[in-house]
């Protein structure tokens, strides 16, 4: 017999831990579920070195382990790859493959880097008795919540190949969602970009030589090309007094915006203000607000669909979900539903979603189909924020042409008044 160490959630939701003794992990997991609880880890008690090492005697030589981590590394492993090496578990778990060989032929096969280290990592601590999940839940660089909690739910169910497939369709998903909405922001970030330096060297370059041109001839200039000259002439830094070129805060205005976004958002108040603001700006607003109801629900029907309990689904739901308004109206599900009330209630009074969104939801609970109903509404606000992308685009690109030739129809009217007055007063 030997000793298993498990966690379990009781029929409130309430975590506990404790030990119990069985031949094997399946009959310990039978035993947990007969005291109505349901486990969520489960493993064997490691035995300590010393006694491993006196029950090998003096011929016991340790294990040599493969450097993890031989190479520097900073940040995520790329969701890309993370994607990839999913599907390819799912596959070899699915052919039958002992899940520490399947492990050793992906980390093999893995080009230097991140996700490799890692993967020698988890290889190390699954030959050494861990679960998957708990391996992979020390790597939270790779590993989120999200999918340790998965596979910890695919283990205990012993359906780890299908939870791997599902896992890797909703990834694949996610990221399909996150490159439409990067791609319909490639196109007017870049034109801004290229408007503003061709603008600014315009106004650093250009404009320079026509106010010498004027101040030779002794023109009275308008009101607008003086303040064009003198945002002109502080763009090149020759205002009297002037320590600093405009031009360096041009330049660096996008950079110090971005940071200082960054930094306002690892606030708690700071990330609210942020995403209740964009949830109401015209237009971007609807698609944020598509994007996120697409997340949150496909995330969450995933989560219920892997057979995570539902109160812990919607907490994981809820840290992941990136926006902090709905992460509050996420929390109040939970209360709802640790109380014994239902899903749809909070949503409704939170007024985040459309009401067809909670009702379809409403209609899940009461049919038991919670999964597949979420999965539904994922798979039509994805068709949304393809058609709102499309309609994002169309009104972008002449918007920026008449601000564009606005901008650029003022500096030539500007400079065009003087030389004018100049021509009268060479006729007379």
């Amino acid at each position: 017999m030997a000793t298993f160490q498990y966690e379990a959630l009781d029929r409130t939701g309430k975590r506990t831990k404790g030990t119990i003794e069985a031949g094997t992990s399946e009959e310990a997991i039978q035993r947990i579920k007969l005291q109505q609880l349901f486990p969520t880890s489960v493993r064997e008690q490691k035995v300590k070195k010393g006694a491993a090492a006196a029950e090998g005697g003096k011929d016991a030589k340790p294990k040599k382990k493969k450097k993890a981590g031989g190479g520097f590394s900073i940040g995520r492993v790329k969701a890309k790859n993370l994607t990839t090496f999913t599907r390819q578990l799912s596959t070899l778990q699915d052919a039958g493959l002992p899940l520490l060989r399947s492990l050793q032929i992906l980390e093999q096969q893995q080009k230097p880097g991140k996700l490799k280290n890692i993967l020698i990592g988890v290889t190390e601590e699954v030959e050494g008795g861990s679960s998957l999940s708990e391996a992979m839940a020390k790597f939270p660089k790779a590993f989120d919540t999200l999918y340790t909690k998965m596979v910890a739910a695919g283990e205990i169910g012993g359906v780890l190949d299908v939870i791997l497939q599902r896992l890797s369709e909703f990834m694949e998903k996610a990221q399909s969602l996150k490159r439409k909405v990067v791609s319909a922001m490639i196109y007017p970030v870049t034109v801004i970009f290229i408007a503003v330096a061709i603008v600014t060297g315009i106004m650093y370059f250009i404009i320079p030589k026509f106010q010498e041109i004027f101040a030779d001839f002794g023109v009275e200039l308008p009101m607008l090309t003086q303040k064009l000259i003198e945002t002109s002439t502080w763009i090149a830094g020759a205002m009297p007094g002037q320590k600093v070129p405009g031009v360096v805060f041009v330049i660096a205005a996008p950079f110090v915006i971005f940071a200082f976004i960054k930094l306002t958002r690892k606030t708690k108040f700071g990330k609210a203000g942020f995403d209740y603001v964009l949830l109401y700006v015209p237009i971007i607003g609807k698609l944020l607000k598509k994007t996120t109801v697409a997340r949150f629900t496909r995330t969450l029907g995933t989560l219920i669909a892997a057979g995570v309990p539902i109160l812990e689904a919607v907490t994981i739901t809820k840290e992941t979900c990136g926006n902090f308004v709905f992460e509050k109206a996420l929390g109040k599900v939970h209360d709802s539903i640790r109380e014994g009330e239902t899903f749809a209630g909070p949503l409704r009074q939170a007024k985040v979603c459309d009401a067809i969104v909670v009702n379809m939801i409403d209609v899940g609970e009461e049919t038991g189909d919670m999964d597949t109903m979420l999965m539904k509404i994922a798979d039509n606000y994805d068709e949304e924020v393809d058609v709102a992308i499309g309609g994002l685009i169309k009104l972008i690109e002449p918007l920026l042409v008449v601000v564009l030739g606005g901008i650029i129809g003022t500096i030539v009217i500007a400079m065009f008044l003087p030389m004018i007055k100049m021509i009268e007063s060479l006729q007379k």
